[in-house]
């Protein structure tokens, strides 16, 4: 049961919070991370290091994007964002969602939550698993909840609105949106002069001399002897080139290579590679450097933040049209990730570390850097396309798409089933039919789909029209809510029965309790006519009483709410506190020997449902004039008492079982047919 309580949270508190304070948000940050200053009203903090510097930002879900939950209020999370738009830490704060707060409690959602940290904003960041064509594409899959898949896609779309709002305001150089991609049509004859001409290539020269005056001073001033020996000789001699762009990258690519280039990136079709051309003494790796990881002697920056540069792994080979110096130098293909924030069409630098090392035994290092100004001109990219938008709703649908085909054929068989009654009763296994049908319920709609309705949801729909709230949030449970929009239709053609009869997991569970009882050999117990009319007043009082604790106490109204044992029955399957197992379970005993003795009294749906008696379209119980005056065998059979004395059907009580049905039409049971045929015998 999805929708537990979502009226009673939605009523309960307002919509957000005011944001923490100084000190209660300094006591949640840990060390090597301290809270810095203020940035702005709506609880943005600096996240400053150990040493002062700054680190990210620090900021709350819940004022930045109020994103109303399944209770109706936002699900406030604390982000810890560095400056290059990764998450550090995502804890949760304050919720009210109910399958977390009386259900599954909330060590599910804080791991799901711990599932952000190291992933970057500019990630495809997605809920659930890869379907159809996605999988093995660009999108990162975060694991969701069982059971509250609807709650973590809500709590999901508040950190990720949270996070884009602070990096467009705050974070320098992290986009938002896409980066331009090269143009695989530009086509262009480069070769390698004007490529240099043209800034295509980038030079970095740095002598020994330049590498001596970087140290000069400084403990290492002294350590290489190799340069003061030949001052004039290169200690770096770097070119690099872009080669996203293919006019580019089949300019300086050998043809093998080229092919391996093009290969690698159509499996990650978000890498631009970089060639490096390396002729110096310094070297662009050390001697521990491991292949497909970050180089340890290069970096790259852009916008002042740092990019993650890695090995593409590649044994390049330059085109044979290229000057034979550079064939003979170092050549080594690397990476950077667009999605993380890198923009080739706009000015970047490569990073040169020039190490030194003072000490024999344990020395220490020095490191100083040269920067290589990169960047390429626009005309070899295509402009970047606004970022296509699902709506969550839409995610939920892909997600459980399979779910729905098979509810929705079962919905339609059985809806056509019943709109030939007649027929379906007459079925020699008629019981054998139904209880496969009401097993079907149980496991496909109820424990496997959580497609339990609830009193809670019509409530929660009735506050949204009147109240502004919205009803988006329930189209994050597309299963119950086509079960939903099979109980309005059923609802308006056949009264109560559809739902109550049919798809009530719970009230399937109580049918089959009683078979049980019947194998037992148990007593079958039916209150006293009296009694069982005034307990069909337990059902509106309780639903009134709902209202009036949501509206009077609502401290109490979670509690309240717990009057139906859906959750715990079929939600959570008995993983409850002892009372509410001993609730659940008591009723599932009592239908043992009481006929689904929750539905016909203090259920506040059904008590809802009852008002399709009055509201249904047509009479499709058949009747004779016979039936009530003298015949009373389909009332005495009746086990929901929903055959009035003179015979008429009380269809605000009917579950439509079609039991009465099946005495109507069969030759054998219903005294009218009984007596005519009788009466045409003597008269022959």
């Amino acid at each position: 049961m999805r929708w537990l309580m979502l009226l009673i949270l939605f009523w309960a508190a307002p919509l957000h919070a005011e944001p923490l304070t100084r000190a209660a948000l300094g006591d949640m940050i840990a060390a090597p991370y301290a809270l810095g200053e203020p940035l702005n009203d709506k609880g943005v903090w600096g996240l400053t290091n150990s040493g002062g510097g700054d680190a990210g930002y620090v900021f709350e879900t819940g004022p930045l994007a109020p994103l109303p939950g399944f209770s109706g209020q936002p699900i406030n999370m604390l982000v810890l964002l560095d400056l290059e738009g990764t998450f550090i830490d995502v804890r949760l704060l304050a919720h009210n969602e109910p399958i977390f707060v009386s259900g599954l409690g909330e060590a599910p959602l804080r791991q799901f939550l711990s599932q952000y940290r190291g992933h970057s904003i500019n990630q495809a960041l997605v809920v659930g698993s890869p379907y159809g064509d996605q999988a093995g594409g660009d999108l990162v899959y975060l694991d969701g909840v069982t059971k509250a898949t609807a709650s973590v896609r809500i709590a999901h779309e508040s950190i990720l609105a949270s996070a884009l709002a602070v990096a467009r305001e705050k974070m320098k150089g992290i986009s938002a949106g896409p980066p331009p991609r090269p143009d695989p049509d530009h086509a262009e004859a480069l070769d390698w002069n004007a490529m240099l001409a043209q800034g295509l290539a980038r030079h970095l020269l740095v002598s020994n001399a330049d590498a001596d005056a970087a140290f000069a001073g400084t403990q290492w001033a002294d350590d290489d002897p190799d340069a003061a020996a030949d001052p004039d000789g290169a200690y770096l001699d770097l070119f690099a080139v872009d080669i996203g762009p293919p006019a580019i990258a089949a300019a300086v690519l050998a043809p093998a290579t080229l092919a391996e280039v093009r290969r690698l990136t159509t499996l990650a079709p978000d890498d631009e590679m970089i060639l490096l051309i390396e002729a110096g003494r310094h070297g662009l790796v050390g001697p521990d450097f491991i292949r497909n990881t970050a180089p340890d002697r290069i970096g790259a920056v852009q916008d002042g933040l740092p990019l993650a540069l890695r090995d593409a792994d590649i044994l390049a080979e330059l085109h044979p049209d290229l000057p034979d110096a550079l064939q003979d130098a170092t050549i080594m293909v690397v990476r950077l990730d667009r999605r993380l924030g890198f923009d080739p069409s706009r000015d970047w630098s490569l990073v040169l570390h020039a190490q030194r090392e003072h000490g024999m035994f344990q020395p220490e290092t020095g490191i100083r850097d040269f920067d290589l100004a990169m960047g390429l001109p626009e005309r070899f990219f295509l402009a970047a396309a606004a970022p296509v938008q699902t709506a969550p709703w839409v995610d939920a649908l892909r997600n459980r798409r399979l779910d729905l085909i098979l509810l929705a054929a079962g919905l339609l068989g059985l809806g056509a089933a019943l709109m030939r009654q007649s027929w379906l009763a007459r079925q020699r296994r008629f019981t054998a039919i139904r209880l496969t049908i009401l097993a079907a319920v149980i496991g496909f709609v109820g424990f496997w789909g959580q497609g339990q309705l609830s009193i809670v949801t019509p409530l929660a729909v009735i506050r949204g029209v009147t109240q502004g709230g919205g009803l988006a949030v329930l189209l994050y449970d597309p299963f119950s809510l086509m079960v939903w929009a099979a109980a309005i239709i059923g609802f308006v053609l056949w009264g109560r029965g559809l739902f109550c009869g049919w798809l009530c997991p719970f009230g399937a569970m109580q049918e089959f309790g009683h078979h049980a009882g019947r194998r037992l050999g148990l007593p079958e117990w039916e209150p006293p006519r009296s009694l069982g009319r005034a307990l069909l007043w337990t059902g509106p009082v309780a639903l009134a009483g709902l209202i009036a604790v949501v509206f009077i106490a609502p401290d109490h109204a979670e509690t309240v709410a717990e009057i139906e044992p859906f959750k715990t029955a079929i939600t959570m399957h008995f993983d409850r506190p002892w009372p509410y197992v001993l609730w659940a379970g008591g009723w599932l005993a009592v239908s043992m020997v009481w006929f689904k003795g929750f539905c016909r009294s203090i259920c506040p749906l059904g008590a809802l449902m009852r008002i399709g008696g009055v509201l249904r379209l047509r009479r499709w119980i058949p009747r004779r004039a016979a039936c009530g005056s003298p015949c009373q065998l389909c009332r005495v059979r009746c086990k929901y008492d929903a055959i009035a004395p003179k015979g008429e059907i009380r269809y605000s009580e009917c579950f439509q079982c079609l039991d009465c049905v099946k005495i109507h039409d069969d030759p054998g049971q219903c005294v009218p047919l009984i007596l005519k045929a009788r009466g045409r015998r003597m008269a022959a």
